[in-house]
């Protein structure tokens, strides 16, 4: 795997390796995006949120989820097309539309995968595009404030500008919030092995509604997949590679230490092979699916599906199910089939 489960700031000597490859794969194409990353970044919110009181140790970032939603509203959709922002648009409409989830007034907080310093047309972050059309429905809905934040494995500005996520959060009104050592606070989960006074990435979360998680699908060389729970790794600071040998298991204690209030697959273009980093085209297949849901287990139940996968290829999605996060058998949430067109 990956050097997408290690803080950018402590590598060891092998993960060193692989990201050496990896930017000498991608250097010609990031070569272009840098020249107009730094737009983006002059949006950044540098101030950002108060640092997290240090001492204070706590036990999760909170539950975003949606307790009443309508009866009969679907849970789910799953959306056809190549055309992201229209199969966002047509996916949240047959979950209620994009009001049933944010309000007038709410702060939202969007967890990208920014891991990378790689061009999105490498697949290995969440794609620009969908991130615009999130944080601009959003605001449409209401929402006061909308912050995009992760904490990546490159350097952060990096990896938010040659992504093209600092120019998608701009357009969209969105500000940035990039990892820096006040913002993290240590979570002992309640009942965990893994999560016990670690650092994470609390002080993002500082004055939050709602959590919307947005993710690609990916191939991962040791957890078996990068999807949407994998993807709130990128909230650990610390030495975070020293989870590496139990994978599984911190990934099943990552999806209850917060509850999204909506969670969005990427599925337009899959990794298929040299996840998580990729670095070549020949990576990624063209598998056409965006599933939009409240459900990031069933979700990634059904990823597992375009990567060609079963749920015994990757332990954790059946681990979040029985920790509560979720269920695995997405056909139980009745998902709303959908065709946004070519």
């Amino acid at each position: 795997m990956s050097s997408e489960t290690k803080p950018d700031h402590t590598p060891d000597r092998n993960s060193e390796m692989d990201r050496r490859d990896f930017l000498k794969r991608v250097a010609a194409a990031s070569a272009i995006a840098v020249g107009t990353g730094g737009l983006g970044l002059a949006f950044l919110d540098r101030a950002g949120p108060p640092p997290v009181p240090e001492s204070k140790v706590l036990p999760g970032l909170g539950d975003f989820s949606i307790k009443d939603l309508p009866a009969g509203t679907p849970r789910m959709a799953v959306v056809r097309g190549n055309d992201r922002a229209a199969m966002f648009g047509q996916g949240v409409r047959a979950l209620g539309g994009m009001e049933a989830f944010i309000r007038k007034g709410d702060h939202v907080l969007i967890k990208v995968n920014a891991a990378f310093s790689s061009p999105a047309a490498l697949g290995a972050t969440t794609h620009p595009d969908l991130l615009a059309a999130v944080a601009a429905a959003c605001m449409k809905a209401g929402a006061a404030k909308v912050s995009v934040t992760d904490n990546p494995i490159n350097n952060p500005e990096s990896c938010f500008a040659i992504s093209g996520l600092s120019e998608a959060a701009r357009s969209a009104g969105a500000s940035l919030i990039l990892p820096r050592a006040g913002l993290f606070a240590p979570v002992t989960l309640p009942g965990a092995h893994l999560l016990r006074d670690w650092p994470v990435l609390a002080g993002a979360f500082t004055g939050v509604t709602k959590l919307i998680a947005l993710a690609p699908v990916k191939d991962h060389a040791r957890a078996g997949a990068s999807m949407l729970l994998k993807n709130m790794y990128g909230l650990l600071g610390g030495r975070r590679n020293v989870f590496h040998q139990d994978i599984s298991a911190i990934i099943t204690e990552l999806s209850v230490l917060t509850r999204p209030t909506l969670s969005v697959l990427d599925g337009t273009m899959a990794m298929m092979s040299n996840g998580p980093t990729g670095g070549s085209l020949s990576d990624l297949k063209a598998t056409a699916t965006m599933i939009v849901t409240t459900d990031p287990v069933a979700a990634d139940a059904l990823g597992a599906e375009l990567l060609g996968r079963t749920l015994d290829d990757i332990p954790y999605i059946r681990m979040a199910q029985a920790a509560g996060a979720g269920t695995a058998d997405y056909k139980s949430l009745n998902p709303a089939y959908l065709d946004a067109g070519a």
